[in-house]
């Protein structure tokens, strides 16, 4: 966490506590603090559990293998043979999910039969058997977890969604300029050739179709005829004046402003991915509102620069979009479906860990995620979350921040 983004939560929670909030919060971790001793832990970094003479270590032990338990038993401060000694753990993770843990002697101390999965926060509950007595113990042996009030979470902006299927959409970036589709194109020029009377319009003028754009009077019958527009649209370029001589030349050229499409310029890496009627996400600089268009043809020329040219079809683009300007596009070049996924936004790091903040209840915890691939908003996960699990997915690292600062982070 940023020191910047660490104060700033700081304070945001310390503003909302002198509003009248009840911050839930800080408040938690002075009240754990105040009422939890630290725990005897053992020569093997375990917690004790002590009843009489007879002590327990359970610790969870990670070098070299995947995280286990390991339980060391002591009668009168003297080590008892694992062989001697029955033990039995239920770990109650956040949200009542049960695993039990046996155990077999190796060498001096009991292994546990499982792989202790992360996080390592739950209600430990432990059932012990030696020489002819019954041993039970509880503990809470948290990490990864905080508790706050829904009024808070709600005046921070914690938004939470549902982990489940989602469609990945690849894309890739270019850049280029809007230009009007040639399609939408008219050069006007006299059907019989004669002299210019009168030009109506003029240069950057809209016209509708039909309009009267010129009158010649015919060198053939002397006949004065009129020049309609054939289509809607603005002149862009006007080379008639009255008195001149049409000449077989073009007078006027007419074009569909309205009419436009993106030319982008991609490279060969990108090219080769793109097809015909791939979506496209359009951004104009100057324009906020997002456009849509899709693909309507890639290039076969390939530039001195080695780009290509890509045209995109624009939907329902505002009036008032003009030829030349610049704009950019995401294009769609891949699609698939994922059985799991989680909104990027919702990532964190955990120790070295990527995680989301599960939320259950008033609780939220970290849950560690095996990824897959990315695309847009969305990550694949391959492991670490079930579905239809509720998740942070917005302001996230107001929860890390609050299990940073009390001190949850790790331990067993």
């Amino acid at each position: 966490m940023k020191p910047v983004v660490m104060a700033i939560v700081t304070l945001v929670i310390a503003a909302l506590g002198g509003l009248g909030f009840s911050t839930g919060i800080d408040a938690s971790v002075e009240q754990t603090e105040q009422r939890e001793p630290e725990p005897e832990m053992g020569p093997h970094r375990g917690r004790i559990l002590r009843e009489g003479d007879v002590a327990v270590e359970l610790a969870i032990f990670e070098t070299g293998v995947e995280p286990e338990f390991r339980v060391w038993v002591t009668d009168g401060g003297k080590p008892v043979a694992p062989e001697k000694v029955y033990v039995g753990v239920v770990l109650t993770r956040l949200g009542g999910e049960e695993e039990r843990v046996g155990f077999a002697p190796k060498d001096d101390f009991l292994r546990g039969d499982k792989v202790v999965r992360e996080p390592h926060s739950f209600v430990v509950s432990v059932n012990a058997r030696y020489n002819g007595r019954q041993f039970q113990w509880q503990y809470d042996s948290f990490e990864g977890r905080t508790h706050i009030e829904p009024d808070i979470a709600k005046a921070l902006n914690i938004a939470t969604g549902v982990a489940g299927p989602a469609v990945l959409r690849e894309t890739g970036e270019a850049y280029g300029r809007l230009v009007m589709d040639p399609e939408r194109v008219r050069v006007v020029s006299a059907r019989f050739d004669g002299t210019v009377e009168s030009v109506s319009v003029g240069l950057g003028e809209r016209v509708d179709k039909g309009q009267t754009l010129a009158a010649i009077n015919s060198n053939e019958n002397l006949k004065t005829y009129t020049i309609n527009s054939p289509i809607a649209g603005v002149v862009v370029q006007r080379l008639a004046n009255p008195g001149e001589q049409t000449a077989g030349r073009a007078l006027l050229t007419i074009a569909d402003s309205r009419a436009l499409f993106a030319e982008l310029d991609v490279f060969p890496s990108l090219r080769a991915r793109i097809q015909p009627g791939a979506p496209v996400a359009l951004s104009v600089r100057g324009l906020d509102i997002p456009l849509r268009g899709t693909v309507r043809q890639v290039d076969t020329v390939i530039r001195p620069n080695q780009s290509s040219v890509v045209r995109v079809t624009l939907k329902n683009p505002p009036a008032h979009l003009a030829p030349g300007g610049f704009i950019s596009g995401d294009i769609e070049v891949a699609r698939y479906e994922v059985p799991l996924a989680v909104k990027r936004s919702a990532l964190q790091t955990f120790r070295e860990f990527n995680v989301v903040y599960a939320k259950v209840g008033d609780e939220y915890e970290v849950r560690v995620l095996e990824l897959g691939r990315e695309a847009g908003e969305w990550v694949e996960v391959l492991g670490g979350l079930k579905p239809g699990t509720e998740y942070v997915t917005e302001n996230s690292y107001i929860i890390k921040a609050d299990i940073e600062k009390s001190g949850a982070a790790h331990d067993h």
